[in-house]
């Protein structure tokens, strides 16, 4: 845990009330943590509740008996999950997620509809998916909430998970993606920055630095297994840190000791609330924010595949190794269609199916193809 450094432990006598003027200088005998307001956390507990919600909502607009053959569970009628084959977290079918607000590409940039780089951080793949995440943010957001309050935690929240989605709709062009995962290395990037704009009033500094960076190189590091999307984390994480600067700043300890001095104690005087190397990274910090988001919002409406200028930024999101191979598999198909009749066949296995879409659905095609060639 990270303490805070007291202010003094000066003995007062007591025997003869001193006057006031003999304190002059004296450092007032308070201890330090009283002076830092305790918010009650309610904001991280409402997300958890709403993402649950959410969660409940997609299983039951997914409805597998009706929609698929078979289901997981089909006791729980059209809560049930998709087949394990075609999701193995136990949740909804990919199209019922691209109906909920899904991350799509194709269709932010198509379609202009933006909104989906934030809906996607309330969507979750599957139970697995949303328990993991949710702990997560119980153990992040409620520390976090009870000391800097739920405006300031809710804004590093909400704008992180921007930043991961948009990052990752850079890198990731086909498919979709949904998480909150973004938005929770955000929070851990907040820790970060936090610890170091506020550097002076912990005690154990070295230690918490440690073990903060520890705990971020290893959730970092799991990103790097196939199948993660690692851009949303790598997003949300310098989103986050350099929100915290903007966000999660202290007062100097100089000036907590002039604000919190009680009657009869004078404490040294402090020129600003705030240090100056405070002063200059909020300035530095809210100048990337606005710029990275201009520019990868404009990067990402034109269509721009990073991919494409960057022969290497693909080993950020899996490693290949012995054990595990990160080339996605190039899966194609044959269509023919009449009407709203769409007619597949899966060129590396065989498998044909009918599909009824309408004008809206057209652009499921590569992922109906992707489905039917597993």
């Amino acid at each position: 845990m990270m303490g805070r450094d007291g202010a003094g432990n000066d003995v007062v006598e007591i025997k003869v009330h001193p006057r006031r003027e003999n304190n002059v200088g004296s450092a007032p005998p308070y201890q330090n943590n009283s002076v830092f307001k305790k918010w009650v956390p309610w904001l991280v507990p409402l997300f958890v509740v709403s993402n649950i919600a959410v969660f409940i909502a997609v299983m039951y607009v997914n409805d597998c008996p009706t929609n698929s053959g078979s289901c997981v569970a089909p006791s729980l009628g059209r809560f049930s999950f998709q087949p394990l084959k075609e999701n193995p977290l136990l949740g909804p079918s990919s199209s019922t997620l691209v109906k909920m607000g899904a991350l799509d590409v194709a269709r932010v940039v198509n379609k202009n509809q933006s909104w989906r780089l934030i809906s996607c951080i309330w969507l979750h793949a599957g139970v697995f998916h949303v328990v993991a995440n949710m702990l997560s943010l119980l153990l992040i957001g409620i520390r976090l909430e009870q000391e800097f309050g739920f405006f300031r935690v809710g804004l590093v929240y909400i704008i992180s998970g921007f930043g991961g989605s948009l990052l990752s709709a850079l890198f990731i062009q086909t498919g979709i993606s949904v998480g909150a995962s973004g938005a929770l290395f955000g929070l851990l990037g907040g820790m970060l920055s936090e610890l170091i704009t506020n550097w002076t009033i912990y005690a154990n500094k070295v230690a918490a630095l440690t073990t903060l960076l520890c705990i971020i190189a290893i959730n970092l590091a799991v990103g790097l297994l196939p199948h993660v999307d690692n851009y949303a984390h790598i997003g949300g994480f310098l989103s986050g840190f350099f929100l915290g600067f903007v966000f999660l700043i202290r007062p100097q300890f100089k000036w907590i000791n002039q604000k919190a001095c009680p009657p009869g104690y004078i404490a040294p005087p402090a020129k600003s609330k705030h240090k100056t190397y405070q002063y200059v990274l909020w300035i530095v910090s809210l100048i990337v924010i606005l710029i990275g988001f201009t520019l990868g919002m404009v990067a990402l409406l034109r269509g721009v595949n990073v991919n494409d200028h960057c022969s290497w930024c693909h080993y950020l999101s899996c490693v290949p190794t012995s054990l595990w191979s990160c080339n996605s598999r190039q899966v194609s198909c044959q269509s023919a269609q009449l009407g709203n009749q769409l007619n597949l066949t899966c060129m590396s296995n065989g498998k044909s199916n009918l599909y009824y879409l309408s004008d809206d659905d057209l652009s499921k095609v590569q992922q109906l193809c992707a489905q039917l060639c597993n």
